[in-house]
This record gives structure tokens, C-alpha cells and sequence, in this order.
């Protein structure tokens, strides 16, 4: 991708600071100071803005060419946001149903980025967060009639990937090679990591049960479009093929497929550094287990396009389940790995509770055998031990399946469904009662520690939780409260950018993320969710003087520049809950 050349011309500034009143020389900050879902809303859905002020009172809708207003209001009471302290107002104009493009505007301040109005607003996003997993396949090229101007060779054949000694087994001796093509890229580099592939799967697929009808239609255009099986299952598929070859035939799944060190920003097709599967863990094995039995239920409906693989999933599962029940605590310590070391991400986890948890219950799931409940154990840590889902803590995934297919579940001996549900709908209420009381009016920030690395995947799971209450309760409130995380991910943050790349005229240009980063195209791939504030800034030495003071607060620690891969990469766990939260409020609007 290469860095875009600006060019400022004195006489056209002049003009484009001239407001929708005329007023020349109005001060030209307005899309810097409001902040806004740049990509719209929808005609009855709540509309709101932030606007940095302590002392404007009226705020304006405009058309996009802003000769015409077609709304007033009065900005709310000032308010600090203790995660940026900025002081802030709210325009709520969600009386504005009339589809169209639009600007809001505050006297003295100046116009927002445009946005639009519409029915379905948010699918042109939603889609593209889908499609770019398209573009995060190893092991093929990308041809232009898919791929557009993003179109590549294929990188990482990993048709010759050598055992590491830490995997090393009778069967497969230190040095001896293993096919195991296909998979996504794991985030901005070449890795192919079980453990992340984890979350994204179950995410992925908890998607799909949950709006079978509406995905089935979702056309991505992909070689595959043209088959029997919905696109989204497809991309789905080209991962999940990838995971079963990580499997080794004692049932343990390895940890991840990586070269020892990370490469720079070259192509997929330059990156030819030896690769290596590395030693198994219990964690991996348990997300395999989880994923694959998960899996099993969803393809069991194209027994005809895909025989056998139902069946061989669900053995699968329970083969990686029976190894991880023997060797519960196999923990992955990269640090002890020699010969060579691994230095590429490790996604190492101390606490495997929560992968049992989830793998336990899907295999209760799909095969009725109340063994598997017992072994989860879930209810008797309901108020203790869940939280908004991340690689490592992945147990709420569980109630989410629970609560999917609660109606098997009425009347159980076994399951408390109530107590499921209960603990749900207690974490969502917490997450509305911090959007009332919010300067930001969204649920995200509901604690400074929402703002870690890849802070977006918090407020698009935060956003997950919601939308899974909402299927249980049909209560707007909880809609609403998703929709005010997407409004966030989208403009209305305290940096002011739309995170996803290619939607909103103030996006995310420079990502962390090598395909991108080595292409000759100005424009970054689309539909991929930059990771977003992040206060730890593990990137400083990289990026020298860009942090500014500018950046000192938990919600404004992001910059745009692929230096940053504390704030600015891309990954596949983090755009799988944007997934999930865009196509969802998608087909719920689409469905009212």
C-alpha cells in the first residue's frame, strides 16, 4: 500500500471553509470535534452524535450539499468522558426517518463527515468485514475477479511444514513434514494460530445459527460462489479444513503452524521463511474440540454437498476432547521452545477452565450426552467466572449456545436454562445501565480496562452479548445498546476515526497488516477492523514521535500507522465480532 500524497490548494480551502450559512472563515473543525457513524443509521433507529464542546447548544441536519436543513435540536448538558476527558454533548436526532445523505452541523464548531440514512446501511460494511477473510487465505491466489485491485499470488504452499521437536512424536519425528494448506492468516502477519482460529470459528458459527436465512443469501463473490453451499459457509469452510490438518493422530491439535520469526512487510508469495507446526496444547486441542463439534451440527444440513464431514468433525471432537481430558494441563510456554525458538505470536494460556467449559457444552450439544454437561460444570460459577469473550476467555460462548437452543432445554433436569439466561441478561443490563450514563452514550468503556489490545473486539463483543439477549427478550433496549458499539467502532469513539477500513471518510489507511502494506494499492484491503486505543502503546519504541500528547488517554491511544501494532493491526478474532454485530443488526432491521 503506498502513502497517500496530500496536496493543499489555498483557494480551494478557502471556499470549503465556507459554511451552510455562508459565513466564510467559520472555524473548519467541525468533522474533528463531531463524532459520528460515518457510514449512517437506520430510518427508525436511535441517531446520535457526540460534539467536543462545553458551550454550543444547537445543532443542525443538513443535506450532504448542505442547502437544505431538514432538522433542529438542542445539544445535551456537557459532560466529561473519563476515558478521554473531553468534555462532550450529545445530538440525539433520531426523529430524522427520511432516507438520504446528510451532514449534522453545530454553529461555530462546522459539518460532520456525511452520512447516510437507509434501510439496510449497514450491509455494504457488514459484507465486506465477511469478505475480508477472503483476503487473509494462505496457500492461493487471489484472482482479480474476486480480489479486484487486492488480487496476489498465493504465499505459504505449507505442503512441506516441518515438525518442531516440542511436537515431535513416534509417528512424526523432529524434522519429518506434514501438509497443512489453506487457513487464514492469523492477524497483519502469516502465522496460523488454533487458538485464535478458536474464538473466530465459534463466533463465526454462532453467527450463522443464529441468522441462517439472511446468510444464506449473502453473496461474497468467491471462487466458491457458485456451489450449493452459502458463501459464508464456504469461507468458513476454507479455515476449518486448514484446523482439521492440525490434528495429530493421537487426538492432540497443535498449537500453531509459524515460521520461527515473524517476516517484514513483504508479500505472501516473498515470505518463504521454514515452517513449522510446534508443540501441542491442551488449550488448542479444547478450542479444536469446541470448533469442530460446533462444526458437526451446522453441516450435518449438507450431507448431500459434503459427505462424511459432519460425522468427521463430530469424531474429530470427541478425539480431541478424550486427549485434552488426559493431559489437562499441557501448556504452551513458548519461551522454553529451542532449535530453532519461536518468536511469533504465542497466545499462550494459563487457564484452560474456560476452553473446557466451551468444548464440554458444544459436544453436550451435538451428541445429548449428558456427560459432557456434568464435565462443564457451568452453573455453579455463573456469577464468578464469565465475561465478555477473548482468545483466552472463551466460556461465555457456552451460554450463548445454551441460550441458542434453549426451547431443548425447558423443563431439563440437567440444564438450569433460567439461571443461563439469568446470568446473560445480568451482564447485558450492566452494559445499558453504562450506555444511559455514558458522555459517549455507548456501552463500550463500561471500565478503563475495556481499552487493551484489540479494544475494538471488546466493544463488537460487548455488542454480541447484547444482540444474543435481544434474540431472548425482543427488548429494544438491548438493540439499541448494540447499535450504539457499532456507532462507536464506525466515528462515534474519541479519535474520531471509523475503524474499518474503506467505510467512513475518515477510516483506518494504514493498518498494521503486511498484504496490505506491500501492494502497490493506495487503499488498504477493505472490511478489516483495525485493533483500536490501546493505553499500553507496546509499539512506542516502534513509532517514535506519532504518540503525542495527543494519545495519553485510554480511549485516544490509536494512531493510524502501520508502525502500530498495538493499536493499528488487524486481526482475525477482532473482525469476527464486527462480523457478527453488523450482519446481526442487519437482519433484524431487515426482518422488522
Amino acid at each position: 500500500m503506498r502513502p497517500s500524497t496530500i496536496f493543499l490548494i489555498p483557494v480551494l480551502c478557502f471556499f470549503l471553509n465556507l459554511s451552510a450559512f455562508g459565513q466564510p472563515n467559520e472555524e473548519n473543525s467541525g468533522s474533528e470535534k463531531i463524532r459520528i457513524n460515518q457510514v449512517g443509521f437506520y430510518p427508525h433507529g436511535q441517531k446520535i452524535a457526540i460534539v467536543v464542546t462545553s458551550e454550543a447548544t444547537d445543532f443542525y441536519i443538513l443535506t450532504a450539499d448542505e442547502k437544505n436543513e431538514v432538522f433542529s435540536g438542542k445539544l445535551s448538558d456537557a459532560k466529561e468522558w473519563v476515558h478521554s476527558k473531553e468534555t462532550v454533548k450529545q445530538a440525539d436526532f433520531s426523529l430524522v426517518e427520511n432516507s438520504g445523505k446528510y451532514v449534522l452541523r453545530v454553529p461555530g464548531i462546522g459539518s460532520s463527515h456525511p452520512f447516510e440514512i437507509n434501510e439496510n446501511v449497514h450491509f455494504e460494511p457488514a459484507k465486506a468485514s465477511m469478505k475480508a477473510f477472503y483476503f487473509q487465505r494462505a496457500s492461493t491466489d487471489l484472482p482479480e475477479e474476486y480480489a479486484g485491485k487486492w488480487a496476489r499470488e498465493a504465499g505459504h504452499p505449507d505442503d512441506q511444514v516441518k515438525v518442531h521437536n516440542s511436537a515431535a512424536s513416534e509417528d512424526r519425528p523432529t524434522g519429518s513434514t506434514i501438509s497443512s494448506t489453506g487457513g487464514w492468516y492469523d492477524a497483519g502477519d502469516y502465522g496460523k494460530y488454533i487458538v485464535n482460529s478458536g474464538i473466530t470459528m465459534g463466533t463465526l458459527f454462532s453467527l450463522y445459527e443464529d441468522f441462517p436465512e439472511y446468510l444464506d443469501t449473502l453473496n461474497l463473490n468467491i471462487l466458491e460462489s457458485t456451489n450449493n453451499i452459502p458463501d459464508f459457509l464456504d469461507e468458513t469452510l476454507y479455515n476449518l479444513r486448514w484446523m482439521m490438518t492440525m490434528q495429530d493422530e493421537d487426538g492432540g491439535v497443535y498449537h500453531k503452524l509459524t515460521s520461527a520469526t515473524f517476516h517484514g512487510a513483504v508479500a505472501p508469495k516473498d515470505a518463504t521463511f521454514q515452517r513449522w507446526v510446534v508443540q501441542k496444547s491442551t488449550a488448542a486441542t479444547l478450542d479444536f474440540s469446541a470448533v469442530t463439534a460446533q462444526a458437526a451440527r451446522i453441516f450435518q444440513d449438507y450431507k448431500n454437498e459434503l459427505p462424511g464431514l459432519s460425522d468427521s468433525l463430530l469424531v474429530m471432537s470427541e478425539k480431541a476432547y478424550r486427549w485434552a481430558k488426559d493431559n489437562p494441563e499441557v501448556i504452551y510456554h513458548q519461551g522454553e521452545l529451542k532449535d530453532p525458538e519461536i518468536s511469533t505470536g504465542a497466545y499462550g494460556d494459563q487457564n484452560i477452565k474456560d476452553e473446557l467449559q466451551w468444548a464440554a457444552t458444544e459436544l453436550f450439544i451435538a451428541t445429548g450426552k449428558e456427560v459432557y454437561y456434568k464435565d462443564a460444570d457451568l452453573e455453579n460459577s455463573l456469577e464468578s467466572d464469565f465475561s465478555i469473550p477473548s482468545w483466552p476467555n472463551v466460556n461465555t460462548l457456552a451460554l450463548y449456545s445454551l441460550a441458542r437452543h434453549r426451547d431443548k432445554y425447558q423443563g431439563s433436569q440437567i440444564v438450569n436454562i433460567d439461571a443461563i439466561i439469568g446470568q446473560l441478561t445480568k451482564m447485558a443490563d450492566d452494559l445499558v445501565s453504562s450506555s444511559k450514563t455514558s458522555a459517549y452514550a455507548i456501552p463500550m468503556g463500561i471500565e478503563e480496562s475495556d481499552f487493551v489490545w484489540g479494544s475494538n473486539s471488546t466493544a463488537a463483543n460487548q455488542g454480541i452479548l447484547l444482540l444474543n439477549v435481544y434474540k431472548i427478550t425482543d427488548d429494544e433496549k438491548y438493540l439499541d445498546a448494540a447499535n450504539d458499539n457499532l456507532d462507536y467502532l464506525l466515528g462515534r469513539n474519541a479519535t474520531g476515526f471509523s475503524f474499518l477500513t474503506g467505510y467512513g471518510e475518515k477510516s483506518t489507511r494504514d493498518p498494521h497488516h503486511r498484504p496490505s502494506e506491500s501492494d502497490d494499492n493506495e487503499d488498504p484491503v477493505p472490511g478489516l477492523l483495525a485493533g483500536g486505543p490501546n493505553p499500553g502503546q507496546q509499539d512506542k519504541e516502534d513509532c517514535g514521535d506519532k504518540y503525542t500528547a495527543a494519545h495519553q488517554h485510554p480511549a485516544t491511544s490509536y494512531i493510524d500507522d502501520r508502525c502500530s501494532y498495538a493499536s493499528n493491526e488487524i486481526a482475525i478474532n477482532w473482525n469476527t465480532p464486527f462480523v457478527y454485530l453488523a450482519n446481526a443488526i442487519e437482519a433484524i432491521r431487515e426482518a422488522k
